[in-house]
Parts: structure tokens; C-alpha cells; sequence
């Protein structure tokens, strides 16, 4: 039996097969076929040409079955997606196509490595799908609007304790500022403002959300019932005096801004934090130092209008006076002042009822009046209070005496009177109890 060779062909090559034989047994013209083929007229002489001198396999394309010429070489390959596998654990295509060419020099596009990743089963985060929402515009100008949070992470995985990112991101131009505190809360929030003040000044307006660091939860005093206000945390306190407007979003997709930078930050800025082997709150900030204009040059865009509305902080203005814990204390009648479970002995004279107890960024803590700092000193030891002498009251002693039907009693009486009867005795008493003894009138 004569073999016959298998030519694999696709539908369209079957197509391009058959209207071909039709122009070699001229049933149709050249011109027809282009038509029918979408092709020129040149391109269906070169094929009619391939298949006389070559039969039907000259119209299945000749680099079929033939490695690509753009196709990377298997130790390229190999190399790569070792390196994904254990220095670059989990992290995606996108990032891993940058690691790869900053350090090891592999030029791979992301969708390479991304076919490459799902050949090979390995998994990496993505996004999920975001729900659909309202749509609002950017701010028009740089510094007209700052976003603010606070992100809670294992940023430095198990090299380092858990701490916070304090970030702010412009809603005109997505430029970041960030920090790494300890924790959350008055003091770090106003130590990071304080350092964007001096790298940028001050915004127009910062976006919030209902954390209790930022607004107060406590219910308006009689006071405050009369003046018409909200009762006001240290940190609207604070930015009130700075003129810095404050926004309290109701969502977290409201500031959705300052949320996306955290999820690129707990994917990016982590896994460079492992490549340098950072570990601490200090190693972090200096990362962030030179991290941060490299990713603002990246991924920051134009604002639509030019213009800057960051101001400066008046030289006039102390930024740690404002930027403080002030709690308000009555000045008692012998010059101290009570707080935080420390009693204080004011040392100037103040002709006052009430100071101001001012505890600053840096731990130290000040006693002003009408905003001048007053000396003072805090009381270690109060003097003990000496008791007063309490003088001696008589009481007349009572003397105990037992009942008659007490068993001592009664063995006394028996031996001291012994020609009476018990008996008899209870018996009279009986008689007398019933009315029926008499009784001399």
C-alpha cells in the first residue's frame, strides 16, 4: 500500500486550497480569487505558484512548526522563572519584569512572564473587580486637596514589629508623602504633618476618615450647645489653628485615592523592603527617603490646572505650638496643677483660675497662661498629713450577768440555797402563769 503524507491544514488554508485549485484549472480568474480571499492579485499568483511546485503543502505557511525568532532561549527561560520562584516569591508580572532588568538584567515584557506564570501554576496576586460607583472628579490644582490615612501592616513581614504608614496622597497629581510610625494616633499623625509642612506647607484642605485620633466622639457640652459647634478632637484643634480645612469622609471608597496607594504599598514597597533586608521604623523611613521621588517620577500625573496651593507656614507661626496635645487644668489655691495622675507646683505668679497643659512632639511638656510658659516643678512625694490627737472618752464598763437559766447560774444557786426546791418553784410558776395562785394585796 503507497503511503501518503499527512498535511495538517486549518479551515482558512482549506479555503485558500480550493479557490486556488478553482484558478489552476481556470474556472475562476486571479482577480475573482483575490476577491473571495481577501487578498491581492500578487499574493494569489505567489501561492498558486508555491502549490504547482510544491503541491498542496505549499499553502500551509513555512514557519510552522519551527521555533519563533522573537522566542527567548530555554536557559533564558529557566533562569527566569527560577529567580520568580525563589528570590522573587509572589510578586506579579509586572513587578517581576522591572526586578528582573534592574537587577539581573533579563529584559522579559510583563505578558511573557504573565503566559509564563500560568504555564508554570504559579500564583500571584490580583485584583478583584471593583464594584461600580460615582465617578468624581480630580481636584483641578496641586496642594487644593490632600488625602490622609493611616495603614495598619506587617510591613516588614517577620524581620521587624507590626507598625503604620502614615500617607498622604494629592488628589490632583497622586504625588506621595509617607511615613512609618509606631502606631496610629495623635502624636505620629501630627509628627508626619509636620514633616510635609516642611517638605511641601501647607495644603488647602486634608481628607480624613471618622478614626477617633481624628474626630471626636464625645457628645457637645453645654458650652458647645450654646456656641452652635461640634465638639472638636486635638487634631481638628490643631488644623484649625494652621487654617487647613478638614473633610470626614463616610466610606472607605470615598478616599479611595489614599486606599489604592495602601494596596500598591503592601504589594511593592514590601517586597523591596525584603530585597534590602530592612527591618526596623528607622531602616524604613530612609528607604522611603529615596524610594518615594522615583515612584512620585513614575506614577504621578499632571494636574489640570498649573499652579501650586501649598502655602508656607508663616515664619511667625511655631508649628509645635500647634501641633500639640493642649488639655486645659484649674490652677488650684496653692499654685499646683493636677495631670495625668502628676501633681505640678506652678512657680510664677499667674492671676488665674485655668492654664494650659501643652504636651509637644518631641515628649516635652509646657505650662502656659494666656499663651505665655509658666516655670514649674513636679512633686514627687506629697507631705504626709499629720493626724490629730483624739482625746480619751470614759465609758462606764458594763458588767455581764448571766441568766437564771444559764447552767453555771444554776449549779450556784442550788449550792448557795439548798432548802428550796426546784421542783417547787416551777410549779408555783406554772400556777401563777395560770392565775391560780393567790397573792397577798
Amino acid at each position: 500500500m503507497q503511503e501518503r503524507d499527512i498535511i495538517a491544514m486549518s479551515q482558512k488554508e482549506l479555503k485558500r486550497l480550493n479557490v486556488i485549485h478553482k484558478v489552476i484549472d481556470e474556472v475562476i480568474a486571479q482577480v475573482k480569487a483575490s476577491e473571495i480571499l481577501g487578498l491581492s492579485t500578487r499574493q494569489v499568483r505567489r501561492i498558486e505558484g508555491r502549490v504547482l511546485e510544491e503541491g498542496d503543502k505549499g499553502i500551509v505557511h513555512r514557519s510552522r512548526g519551527k521555533p519563533s525568532s522573537r522566542s527567548f532561549q530555554k536557559a533564558v527561560k529557566g533562569k527566569a522563572i527560577k529567580l520568580c520562584k525563589t528570590k522573587y516569591e509572589g510578586f506579579g508580572p509586572t513587578l517581576a519584569s522591572e526586578k528582573l532588568f534592574e537587577i539581573n538584567k533579563i529584559k522579559l515584557s510583563r505578558e511573557t512572564l504573565r503566559g509564563w506564570f500560568k504555564n508554570e501554576g504559579m500564583v500571584y496576586g490580583t485584583r478583584k473587580k471593583r464594584p461600580h460607583r460615582n465617578w468624581r472628579e480630580r481636584k483641578h490644582h496641586y496642594g487644593e486637596m490632600e488625602q490622609a490615612d493611616g495603614s495598619h501592616h506587617r510591613w516588614f513581614e517577620n524581620r521587624g514589629p507590626e507598625c503604620v504608614l502614615m500617607g498622604y496622597i494629592d488628589d490632583a497629581n497622586s504625588r506621595v508623602f509617607a511615613e512609618f510610625h509606631e502606631y496610629e494616633g495623635i502624636f505620629p499623625f501630627m509628627a508626619s504633618f509636620k514633616n510635609y509642612t516642611k517638605k511641601y506647607g501647607l495644603p488647602q484642605k486634608l481628607y480624613l476618615d471618622r478614626h477617633s485620633t481624628y474626630k471626636s466622639s464625645k457628645k457637645p457640652s453645654i458650652e458647645d450647645e450654646l456656641n452652635n459647634r461640634e465638639p472638636q478632637s486635638q487634631v481638628q484643634r490643631a488644623l484649625d489653628e494652621l487654617g487647613v480645612d478638614v473633610i470626614f469622609a463616610r466610606s472607605a471608597p470615598a478616599k479611595g485615592r489614599i486606599e489604592r496607594l495602601f494596596r500598591t504599598f503592601q504589594d511593592r514597597v514590601i517586597k523591596e523592603m525584603r530585597l534590602r533586608g530592612i527591618k526596623s521604623v528607622e531602616e524604613g523611613n530612609g528607604f522611603l527617603e529615596d524610594y518615594l521621588p522615583v515612584f512620585n517620577k513614575r506614577f504621578s500625573v499632571e494636574a489640570l490646572e498649573k499652579g501650586n496651593l501649598h502655602r508656607p507656614a508663616p515664619k511667625s507661626t511655631d508649628l509645635d505650638k500647634s501641633l500639640c496635645i493642649k488639655t486645659p487644668r484649674g490652677l488650684n489655691k496653692d499654685s499646683t496643677v493636677a495631670h495625668d495622675k502628676k501633681l505640678y507646683h506652678v512657680l510664677d505668679k499667674a492671676h488665674t483660675k485655668k492654664v494650659m497643659v501643652e504636651e509637644r512632639i518631641n515628649g516635652r511638656m509646657l505650662i502656659t497662661c494666656k499663651g505665655k510658659p509658666l516655670k514649674y516643678r513636679q512633686i514627687t512625694q506629697r507631705p504626709a498629713k499629720k493626724k490629730p490627737k483624739q482625746s480619751y472618752v470614759f465609758r462606764i464598763k458594763r458588767v455581764w450577768s448571766p441568766p437564771m437559766d444559764h447552767p453555771l447560774k444554776g449549779a450556784f444557786f442550788k449550792r448557795r440555797y439548798p432548802h428550796i426546791n426546784s421542783h417547787s418553784q416551777k410549779e408555783k410558776g406554772a400556777q401563777k402563769e395560770k392565775g391560780l395562785l393567790l397573792t397577798k394585796p
